[in-house]
């Protein structure tokens, strides 16, 4: 077979191909992902959220706030499929294939595998999925970070690639990967049909460190990055841990206090920054008048190497 007529070393060259690759390979691992979900949620039985039910935990959320949650993260994607095919600006293709490259992919199938080893109750498979999970969506979220950082120039970059990436990273960080390890470490309660679990007062140590560990980190990101979209993610997140109870004391009151304080952060970093934060001036060319030298002007023009004492005479005196 005869050599392709182009060199597929070439660097544009590669970005193309990897380009094309990705605007095949993405809408694919979503629509897997979707409908294994979809599957596990509401034709299999027992569904997720009845294993959900079956093993409360301290942390364990309600699930169709977190069905909406994923449901957003899923309108996200598909708003980045979009941009895939329709990108055309130069910085946007290397945010696509430089930033994100295959690490969306390799997430949508690895949470598609998630759901199969939930609803069979494979614990451990899952926690090591979950964990797979939160470290590719981890990395993806640094490089964005560090090299395709988010522009008002380029809106929909914001929009379709670092708001959906940053979604789905809070939700692994701040509730999925914790509650598959608790239910696989056995800290849940013993459910009773219908009403709460008979021992939910037990061990709730554990989820108030969980929950008070990720929502501090959370908490910093928002205040140094005033990062909207973490915001709104541990806040949601919060809600629909309160909401589910009966809860352990400690956890329903950090859940309650960070549902606050997420939001209150945010707006107090903006004003900080709009009205207290220091910034250095810079006067524009030939303004000199706080520096004192107005003054001086009109003497220093005066005089030159050849002025000397003048004569008074009658016509200067007075």
């Amino acid at each position: 077979m005869d050599a392709l007529p182009i060199d597929t070393s070439h660097p544009a060259v590669r970005d193309y191909l990897s380009l094309i690759r990705l605007q095949v390979l993405t809408p694919l691992s979503l629509l897997i992902n979707i409908a294994t979900v979809i599957v596990c949620a509401v034709v299999v039985t027992p569904s997720i959220s009845e294993i959900l039910k079956q093993f409360p935990t301290s942390i364990s959320p309600k699930p169709i706030i977190i069905a909406t949650y994923v449901a957003a993260i899923y309108a996200g994607q598909l708003g980045y499929c979009v941009l895939i095919v329709l990108a055309r600006k130069a910085e946007t293709k290397r945010t696509i294939t430089k930033g994100v490259g295959f690490s969306l992919v390799i997430a949508n199938w690895v949470m598609a595998l998630w759901a199969i080893a939930w609803v069979f109750q494979w614990f451990l498979v899952s926690t090591v999925l979950q964990g797979i999970l939160l470290l590719t969506l981890l990395y993806s979220n640094i490089v964005l970070l560090i090299y395709h950082q988010p522009s008002s120039a380029r809106p929909f970059d914001t929009i379709l690639i670092h708001a959906p990436l940053r979604f789905f990273l809070v939700l692994q960080f701040g509730l999925m990967f914790p509650l598959s390890l608790f239910i696989n470490l056995g800290l849940t309660y013993t459910p009773t049909t219908p009403g709460p679990p008979r021992d939910y007062a037990d061990h709730p140590w554990p989820g108030f460190g969980v929950v008070l560990g990720t929502n501090l980190l959370g908490l910093v990101v928002v205040i140094l990055r005033r990062d909207i979209v973490w915001c709104v993610s541990a806040t949601w997140i919060c809600v629909s841990i309160w909401v589910l109870r009966p809860k352990p004391g400690p956890v329903y009151i950090v859940a309650i206090l960070f549902t606050v304080l997420h939001p209150l952060a945010l707006v107090g970093a903006y004003i900080y920054s709009r009205f207290y934060k220091r910034r250095a001036v810079v006067l524009p060319p030939g303004d000199e008048a706080l520096y004192g030298r107005t003054a001086r002007a009109p003497v220093e023009s005066q005089s030159g190497p050849d002025s000397g004492p003048r004569e008074v005479d009658e016509n200067t005196w007075g």
